[in-house]
């Protein structure tokens, strides 16, 4: 089976992409299912309901959060009511709104277990472990399908990595977001779990990681602050395609991918 990971959709251009780009991939790469990071897809921080239910009609199966998952509070009820089909970092303390988990089901009639995480280094919460709560939840999540997909949200390359090779084997796929900058390092680790460091973002092409530029060179010129604006340049979708064995849960392929929307 097919597995398209997306990567962080950032403000209108990031949605206006993958609403170009989702339906030409589908078809053209027979995708079984579609998991996309929409943490920065209303306004570049955080996600509103309005524009968490365009994002599933586009196609996609599963949405998964971040680090700004708590910057539209009009979120939180929508996390509680559609647990099959949006999760929020699994590591969060007890008691916050939605869950860390999903199975949700393919196309193809096959189970994918979905996962989310965050990353502690440079981050700014101070939360669980992000390998122990990985270790939990596989041995849920295999009771009912071998093919389990992880989004580690992170900003530290070395705690990506580390995550990836602690996951081999135990997982079909993990791929970081956060630092919205595509990375050339896909692979398959020895034990037949795909990586890569990060997807890169679905966002405005002419930007500094999808933010107006010249707002953000002026803040390193002068040290002064400024508010953050998404681009409004056009759009391009990054993300990856994985080729999964559906019995076994081992990867069998990861291919990076860009598309444009107007550029």
């Amino acid at each position: 089976m097919n597995i398209l990971c997306i990567g962080d959709i950032v403000g209108r251009p990031g949605r206006e992409a993958v609403e170009y780009a989702l339906p030409k991939i589908k078809k053209e790469h027979r995708i079984d299912f579609v998991i996309a990071n929409a943490e920065n897809a209303s306004g570049g921080a955080g996600l509103i309901p309005k524009n968490a239910n365009e994002i599933l009609a586009f196609g996609v199966d599963v949405i998964t959060m971040g680090d700004h998952a708590w910057d539209k509070p009009e979120i939180f009820a929508y996390l509680q009511e559609h647990q099959d089909k949006i999760v929020r970092p699994a590591n969060f303390p007890d008691g916050a709104p939605g869950v860390g988990w999903t199975i949700a089901t393919a196309s193809n009639g096959v189970k994918v277990g979905v996962i989310n995480l965050l990353g502690r280094t440079f981050m700014r919460y101070n939360i669980p472990c992000p390998f122990l709560a990985l270790e939990n939840i596989v041995a849920q999540i295999k009771e009912q399908t071998a093919v389990i997909v992880v989004d580690i949200h992170a900003e530290a390359t070395s705690e990506k990595v580390a995550l990836g090779h602690y996951s081999d084997g135990k997982v079909s796929l993990i791929f970081g977001t956060h630092t919205h900058i595509q990375t050339a390092d896909e692979k398959i680790l020895p034990q037949k779990t795909a990586y890569i460091t990060d997807l890169g973002m679905s966002g405005p092409y002419d930007s500094v990681i999808g933010q107006d530029k010249t707002k953000i060179i002026n803040r390193f010129l002068t040290s002064l602050p400024s508010k953050f604006e998404v681009a409004k340049s056009p759009g391009a979708l990054h993300g990856v395609i994985v080729k999964v064995d559906p019995k076994t849960g081992k990867a069998e392929g990861i291919t990076r991918l860009q598309m444009a929307h107007g550029v």
